[in-house]
């Protein structure tokens, strides 16, 4: 306990913490911090006491309680799944404090991870590190854009500039329609597709703080039947054009769900010293696997952007099967004169603050730890933090690989040698 205590006064010493309450949210902000400031991360080590540590640790500093996680009611899982019979219990871990500045998210956060591959959580928390020591993370908010993409069956070729002009003329009132079906969801746009005698429309919405995979489907299917009643063409709800939970060359250009970019610039010295690499191996990795890449068919150039989403999407109650498409993205760096730009784009996060399992006890006390909690623009911030803990762990990795500490990382640390 004492140590515990010691560690909280070191950490209140050395910082000056802004809190921002909103309802039952405590996020930690506006953390500046320095080049070679240090501070206390969570206590180490396995021990049934280090646990208690990093739970007390956590609760001093955010006030929400992680010691205990009540199983809910089943009649509160109506929704969420058919046929229960229990719950499986997933290892949950914290990396940070990562520091970050974006459009709709600033502070000092820690980061919730539910995985079961040993080192995740300790190589997201080195690339927290190696940022925090250089300033943080930087990141944009582009866009917010879930779709659904019915199709049109037409009899001849020549029905299709007539049905799109019809849209066109039309699309004020398709977009009341669309729009009536939800509060919170707006209709951006209606693209259109032509595909041999089938038209795609592809129907567009900003979903607010919702993930908006089932508010767009029953929003175009309204807008959808009144196109039917008054054009007498028949369609299908989807077409497969949205790519929803699939990887596809459409979402990596006009991105689907969050649209977001991250950097961090690391310094020479951080890279040597924590990253135990240096610019020039860190180029030759970068410079060539691009190629490798696009040889291998991938679908972008990032090392392994699923790992950091399933862990977070499975810690705050996302839809985990949303990986398939979200895990597409480009990681770039660029030597600088005072070391290594380091990017992430990542054009697809699909994520939400309310709804789903985001609902469930534990999963709502980590997104209160992030300050996510249904508050305006709260799924934006999200998604920030999300791409920004992307980053940390694409940069922890590019280090291990040309450092050849990657086989023995997970060698000493992933496996259970008691």
């Amino acid at each position: 306990m004492n140590r515990i205590i010691k560690l909280i006064t070191d950490f209140e010493i050395r910082f000056t913490l802004s809190l921002r309450i909103n309802k039952n949210t405590v996020s930690v902000m506006s953390i500046i911090p320095g080049n070679e400031t240090q501070y206390h991360r969570f206590p180490k080590g396995n021990s049934k006491e280090d646990l208690i540590e990093r739970q007390l640790f956590l609760k001093k500093l955010t006030n929400i309680d992680f010691e205990t996680s009540e199983n809910p009611d089943p009649a509160r899982l109506k929704g969420i799944i058919e046929n229960q019979i229990g719950h499986m219990s997933v290892p949950m871990g914290m990396a940070g404090p990562m520091y970050l500045e974006g459009d709709y998210t600033k502070g000092l956060f820690y980061v919730p991870l539910c995985t079961v591959e040993g080192t995740l959580v300790a190589s997201m928390n080195r690339g927290m590190h190696a940022t925090y020591k250089c300033g943080g993370i930087q990141t944009t908010h582009i866009q917010q854009r879930m779709t659904r993409s019915p199709f049109f069956i037409l009899e001849h070729v020549r029905q299709q500039k007539q049905l799109i002009n019809w849209v066109k003329d039309h699309y004020t009132e398709i977009k009341t329609c669309a729009e009536s079906t939800t509060q919170y969801g707006k209709l951006i746009e209606i693209e259109k597709h032509v595909l041999n005698k089938n038209l795609v429309l592809d129907f567009a919405f900003d979903t607010a703080n919702a993930a908006g995979q089932n508010m767009v489907s029953k929003a175009t299917f309204a807008a959808c039947e009144m196109i039917r009643e008054q054009t007498g063409i028949d369609f299908v709800l989807d077409s497969n054009f949205s790519s929803d939970k699939k990887a596809s060359a459409i979402t990596n250009l006009k991105g689907r769900g969050h649209y977001v970019v991250a950097q961090a610039s690391l310094s020479h010295y951080v890279i040597e010293k924590i990253l135990g690499t240096n610019v020039e191996e860190i180029n030759k990795l970068m410079e060539f696997g691009a190629y490798a890449s696009s040889a291998a068919g991938n679908n972008g150039i990032q090392l392994h952007l699923s790992n950091a989403l399933a862990a977070i999407y499975m810690a705050t109650g996302q839809d985990v099967a949303c990986v398939a498409e979200n895990a597409i993205g480009y990681t770039q760096t660029k030597i600088t004169e005072e070391g290594m730009d380091f990017l992430l784009t990542m054009p697809s996060i699909s994520v939400g603050t309310v709804g789903g399992g985001t609902r469930l006890p534990q999963q709502q006390k980590n997104l209160q730890l992030l300050g996510c909690t249904d508050q305006e623009n709260s799924a934006k911030q999200l998604a920030e933090i999300i791409c920004a803990s992307a980053l940390c762990l694409e940069i922890s990795l590019i280090a291990a690989i040309v450092s050849e500490k990657w086989v023995n990382a997970h060698m000493k640390h992933g496996r259970n040698h008691s």
